[in-house]
This record gives C-alpha cells, sequence and structure tokens, in this order.
C-alpha cells in the first residue's frame, strides 16, 4: 500500500478513471459508429481498445493500491504487462491488414506513447514489489496513472469526434493542412445520407 501522501492521489485518479470511463461508455453508444468512408474499422477498433484499457488501467491499479495491506506494485505489474500485450496486438491488426497499413504512420504515435507509459509503470510497478516503501517507485507509478488519464481523454476526443488530437494533428489544422477535416465534417453515402443532386 502507497503511502499516506499517495492515497490521495490514487483516490483522485479512482474517481476520475471511474466517471471518464462511464462517459467514455456513453460517448460511443450515442456517437456515430461510422467514422470517414477511408478509415479502416481496425483503427477504429484499436482507438476505442485503447481508451478503455488505459481508465481501466488507472482505475484498477488505483483501487487495489487503496486496498490495505496491498501492494500497488502487483496490479501496476499486471496492468502494465496486459497494456504491452495490447500494445503489440494493436499494431499486428494495423499492419497486417493493408488497407489499414496506409494509416499506419498516424497511428505510431499512439503506441508508442502507450509502450512507454506501458514500459514505466512495469519499471515503477517492479520496484515497489522489491521495496514496497521506495519514494521514487511510489511517484513513478503515480505520475503513469496520471498521464494515462490524458493519454485516455486525448484519444476518446479523436475516437468521438474522428479527429486527431495529437501535437501534430492539431498544428495541421490550425496551418490548414488538415485536407480530413472538411471531408471528415460531410456526410456521404456511407453516413447514410445520399449526394446532393445537381440542380442543372
Amino acid at each position: 500500500m502507497l503511502g499516506g501522501t499517495y492515497q490521495s492521489l490514487l483516490s483522485a485518479i479512482a474517481e476520475c478513471a471511474a466517471t471518464l470511463t462511464g462517459l467514455l461508455f456513453v460517448a460511443m453508444t450515442v456517437a456515430g459508429r461510422h467514422g470517414p468512408a477511408d478509415r479502416p474499422v481496425v483503427i477504429q477498433q484499436v482507438r476505442a481498445a485503447a481508451c478503455i484499457l488505459v481508465f481501466t488501467n488507472a482505475l484498477a491499479v488505483s483501487l487495489f493500491g487503496l486496498v490495505p495491506g496491498n501492494n500497488a506494485g502487483y496490479p501496476a505489474v499486471v496492468m502494465a504487462v496486459i497494456g504491452i500485450l495490447f500494445t503489440a496486438a494493436g499494431a499486428r491488426s494495423i499492419f497486417s491488414r493493408p488497407l489499414a497499413r496506409r494509416h499506419a504512420p498516424r497511428q505510431l504515435g499512439l503506441l508508442a506513447l502507450l509502450l512507454l507509459a506501458f514500459a514505466a509503470e512495469l519499471a515503477g510497478g517492479i520496484a515497489l514489489i522489491v521495496n514496497p516503501r521506495n519514494a521514487g517507485a511510489s511517484g513513478l507509478v503515480g505520475n503513469v496513472l496520471v498521464a494515462l488519464l490524458i493519454i485516455g481523454i486525448a484519444r476518446a476526443w479523436e475516437l468521438v469526434g474522428d479527429r486527431g488530437a495529437g501535437a501534430i494533428a492539431s498544428i495541421a489544422v490550425l496551418t490548414g493542412h488538415d485536407h480530413n477535416a472538411d471531408e471528415g465534417s460531410m456526410p456521404t453515402v456511407a453516413d447514410g445520407v445520399p449526394p446532393a443532386r445537381s440542380t442543372r
């Protein structure tokens, strides 16, 4: 169990993660299920799974860490391993499909960020198992959990809005080089809306 100074942090993270998970389910239910016509379904699936995974990770580690007598290192290691395996599976799903492979460069940032976060969580969890009073490891795990919440929020916005939420995508929008921005907002046949007929 982490020290008293971290119990408040874990409580806040658990509350945020539970709330965000519920909101994500509601948003995915209410939002349209069809993204841009040229975007493979596997991309949407990886994004949705990544959101659920990071929120569940933060929630599980926080709740188990709050149980008296528990060593937060064990849930951190378990969830980190699950996260690394998910990242590998997500990359395989994207690169194994020719249509999705064209979108792979835009997904590498997400996969690399997830891998980095889960690797840091794994290292912090192992350090806590070895020494439960390791302040550095406790701080590392706490920072990773906060980072996972932020990553999940960004991916959820991208998932629901069908818009990139990363730094590169944001710069592209601001500089007017995001050609998909207008295309993604226009109804298409794939969305169930027939194309406008010419008046001539």
